[in-house]
């Protein structure tokens, strides 16, 4: 049944974009090309529809390398508040709306075992997310805290909020609270549980807590290196 759904899912998905495609580049055809105007909004919703196919696919060949019995997790010793530094001044430098990025880091060094490309692409993952349901002059917060022997991760946004009977559901595949709002920013369904299954690949918890009409936070905690704990 599951993998039924799944299939049923991922065909849903990509027929959405490619419909819309089809219905363009026909318009097109059929005269709109003549339109500069016209033909310059009609091709920037098909490129747009294209990335957002590309960004699918791409996220359904992670999904499957996961679910590969071959997936190998590469652990390296890593200076955490370092590495989410480097990740936070990316953001900051390539960020086109108006958002501000708060980081409230502790002073000091933690080491943590760690796939540095899986948890570039997890926190890439939650911060896009964040960065796509926050509002015009939003702030998002990247705070971290040690909690005993495990480092603690948090990232908060001013979106509009998850309703709590929802927040269960949220990293599963395929899963949206608002279908049509996600697909119009691009969302594929899968960025949460891609990290999901990333962080308890390398012995981590992940969650979330929101409150409707005041933001989400995305909590995961990690296994400081046992040399440092």
């Amino acid at each position: 049944m599951e993998r039924r759904e799944f299939v049923a899912n991922v065909s849903h998905e990509l027929r959405t974009p490619l419909t819309t495609m089809k219905s363009y580049l026909e318009a097109l055809q059929d005269g709109a090309v003549e339109d500069a105007a016209l033909a310059s909004k009609f091709l920037g919703v098909t490129q747009r529809e294209t990335e957002r196919m590309i960004r699918l696919v791409n996220d359904l060949l992670q999904l499957s390398r996961l679910d590969s019995k071959d997936y190998k997790i590469h652990l390296e010793r890593t200076d955490y508040l370092a590495f989410c530094q480097s990740i936070m001044d990316r953001f900051e430098m390539s960020k086109k709306q108006n958002i501000e990025f708060v980081r409230q880091f502790p002073k000091g060094s933690f080491y943590v075992l760690m796939d540095r490309d899986k948890l570039t692409q997890v926190i890439d993952n939650i911060i896009s997310n964040a960065i796509k349901y926050s509002p015009e002059g939003g702030i998002i917060t990247f705070a971290i805290r040690r909690r005993g022997n495990k480092i603690r991760t948090m990232i908060s946004d001013q979106g509009v909020g998850i309703p709590k009977e929802n927040l269960p559901k949220i990293f599963n595949r395929f899963y949206r609270v608002d279908r049509a709002r996600s697909r119009k920013l691009g969302g594929t369904g899968l960025g949460l549980a891609i990290a999901k299954e990333m962080v308890e690949a390398q012995g981590g918890e992940i969650w979330a807590e929101s409150d409707w009409n005041r933001g989400t936070t995305i909590h995961f905690i990690l296994p400081l290196d046992r040399r440092d704990s």
